[in-house]
């Protein structure tokens, strides 16, 4: 409206009044317009005639007030002696009420005031939506504060571990929700919401951390390293881009940063969602959280259960405390391991009295990529790979060699062959990457470095499923590594697999055995044909067509899809059998094909494989052999108890992993000659 000054006197325009009379306004200070007038002098005035204004000023203002709004006039025009004007009746309908002067519509007292300015916009449906159905509005409402409730009493209550999620773990009441309610309820409004959204975050940061933990156990039977794994990360998506493509780890990777941004999300929107709650109905949330928190104490005292489970729990908190723990655990292993590097009894032996019992021997230090104990004694795949150590066994015997078997405990499962290779070379226990980076930079001496230590033998690596630089390589005394780039390999990958077994055996006598007038040879080799996850797999061929791996593309073709397989626990089960028969089967028939005289095989699983395989079981045994064709080699082990043949017996010795490198040395060594 445009601003007008307004005359002495100004028509009434309440409801009811005739919006063309003339009033005389309420005195100066007077706040309702029924109000009596204050001053005690004032006197009776005649009523103003509202039959037209007194002059054209007034008539102006008059036709441009608001219908409804209250005037005030401005001070000194108000006549104290004029009494207050009540409201006059609602005019008739007729010409008289219903029009203006000059014929005009008379202003509707109900309508909205006329503005210069127009009005604000309605509200766009998504934001005016609970305007227009206030029923559906409070279902929504209600709805939201449940599933809010339930996602954190989630959180709360997830283990973190597949095989303890049941329908008994979330039917218990968490002491941490009550801390919660508590702790929102006696914070003020915006510290509240802050709280609330920082705690959510965490909240979402642990769901993420236990969620690792279930991956982890699942492959490595351990729960994540919040110090030492992160460097896993990338090797998880490396498996995943060589057994289902790149688009499948592309697929994977966003679908992971998806998920952890939805968790984190969700997590704090739950809790600022259920701090308004509590606020708005505090009284009932004040006597509720009492109540809870009366019947934690008393039914955690009285330890009651149902179906097994505890009702109180105190599960997450005391998660979070073992976490810090295994935190702390970690950080001060580094001094620990410090120490036990130091103690080694060969440290200080001349290289002239080192293995010199085996002086003059190929000497093969051969690993099989997940050879665990399971593959010998379940019932669903023993009896299948019996059969392939006993025609491997008597392979070996027509060639004139002899085998000794036992059980080794490796320090990993599921994965992470390379601390399981370090154990057996170093006499350390390597458990976690830490101790792996400290030890690969120290001066301790390897089983493979001592050999190099003599200058007795040309040691050498044949390291398939290193596609990368590999600097330890000459941590572990190795004169010359032979990855996957150095075999001649011209075949296709086999998931994970960079080379089939077999081709890299024969590419090791191609470039190192079968060479002639050469020194005794000492080679670390690695066999990954039975690295996870199992398929598709190659199966032994005639070695005079292996040529240069090109034979192994429809070898693939004929094999199994992944993404198939891993859908049934059986059928992985059953792909992994026949990837460690392929890798058994490769090596006896080198051995019957190239072994000599002086060829020395020591060949063991480096860990068991996943659980999916294990079904959870926590051993961590894998068998371990020795073969030899000279009688005096075996008999520098005779009383180490182990069975003869390539299987070991169930009670056989089992030794840590790390005792191997020392008790080797030991009997190899001039003491024992």
């Amino acid at each position: 409206m445009s601003h007008l000054t307004p005359p002495r006197q100004l028509p009434n325009t309440a409801a009811g009044a005739d919006p063309d009379a003339d009033v005389v306004p309420d005195a100066v200070g007077t706040p309702d317009d029924t109000a009596e007038a204050k001053p005690a002098e004032a006197k009776p005035a005649k009523p103003a005639d509202p039959a037209e204004p007194e002059s054209a000023d007034e008539a102006a203002a008059c036709a441009d007030a608001a219908p409804g709004k209250d005037v005030k006039p401005p001070v000194g025009t108000t006549d104290a002696s004029e009494p207050d004007v009540q409201p006059a009746a609602e005019p008739d309908a007729g010409p008289s009420g219903a029009e203006g002067r000059e014929g005009e519509p008379a202003p509707d007292p109900d309508a909205a005031p006329p503005s210069d300015t127009p009005p604000p916009p309605a509200r766009p449906g998504w934001f005016g939506w609970r305007r227009r159905y206030p029923a559906a509005a409070r279902v929504v409402r209600v709805v939201t504060s449940v599933l809010a409730a339930v996602l954190v009493l989630v959180v709360l209550l997830v283990p973190n571990r597949l095989d303890r999620i049941n329908v008994e773990s979330f039917l218990r009441l968490p002491v941490e929700a009550i801390f919660l309610a508590a702790l929102l309820l006696v914070l003020p409004s915006k510290p509240r919401r802050i709280t609330a959204g920082v705690l959510g975050v965490f909240l979402g940061l642990s769901t993420i951390l236990k969620c690792l933990d279930m991956g982890f156990r699942e492959t490595l039977a351990r729960p994540f390293d919040l110090v030492f794994d992160w460097v896993l990360l990338s090797d998880a998506a490396d498996w995943m881009k060589d057994s289902f493509g790149r688009t499948g780890e592309l697929l994977a990777v966003i679908g992971v940063i998806v998920a952890i941004v939805a968790v984190l999300a969700l997590s704090a929107l739950a809790l600022i969602r259920l701090a308004n709650v509590v606020t708005r109905h505090r009284p009932m949330a004040v006597r509720t959280t009492l109540v809870l928190g009366v019947v934690w104490i008393i039914c955690f005292t009285l330890g009651v259960q149902f179906g097994g489970v505890t009702f109180a729990t105190k599960g997450y908190a005391q998660y979070l405390a073992n976490r810090v723990q295994y935190v702390r655990d970690g950080l001060g292993d580094a001094d620990v391991f410090k120490k036990q590097m130091a103690v080694d009894a060969y440290a200080k032996t001349p290289p002239g009295q080192l293995l010199t019992g085996l002086r003059g021997k190929d000497v093969m230090f051969t690993f099989i990529e997940s050879y665990g104990r399971v593959a010998i004694d379940d019932p669903t795949m023993g009896p299948e790979l019996d059969k392939t150590l006993k025609e491997g066994d008597a392979r070996l015997r027509s060639a004139g060699f002899a085998a000794r078997s036992g059980w080794l405990r490796s320090p990993v499962t599921g994965a992470g062959s390379w601390l399981a290779h370090s154990t057996f070379l170093s006499g350390l226990w390597i458990k976690n990457q830490q101790r792996y980076r400290t030890l690969t930079t120290s001066k301790r001496a390897t089983l493979t470095s001592y050999f190099q230590k003599t200058g007795a033998w040309r040691t050498v690596g044949i390291v398939p499923g290193v596609r990368k630089s590999w600097p330890e390589g000459k941590y572990f005394g190795l004169d010359h590594i032979y990855d996957s780039t150095h075999l001649g390999y011209q075949g296709p990958y086999f998931s994970w697999t960079p080379v089939p077994d077999q081709f890299s055996l024969e590419a090791f006598q191609k470039l190192e055995h079968g060479k002639k007038n050469r020194d005794p040879i000492m080679a670390e080799i690695i066999l990954a044909s039975s690295h996870n996850p199992w398929s598709p797999i190659a199966h032994t061929i005639d070695w005079k067509d292996l040529g240069n791996g090109k034979v192994f593309y429809k070898i693939k073709k004929e094999g199994t899809n992944p993404t198939q397989v891993w859908k049934s626990a059986q059928r992985v089960r059953t792909e992994y059998r026949k990837a460690i028969q392929y890798s058994v089967d490769s090596l006896t028939q080198w051995m019957q094909r190239y072994g000599d005289k002086n060829t020395v095989l020591v060949f063991l699983g480096d860990h068991q494989p996943v659980p999916t395989v294990t079904g959870g079981t926590a051993n961590r045994d894998v068998p371990v052999t020795i073969v030899a064709h000279d009688p005096k080699v075996l008999d520098r082990v005779s009383n180490w108890g182990w069975t003869e043949g390539l299987k070991p017996a169930d009670k056989a010795p089992e030794w840590t992993m790390n005792k191997f490198r020392d008790r080797f040395m030991t009997a190899y060594g001039p003491q024992s000659g």
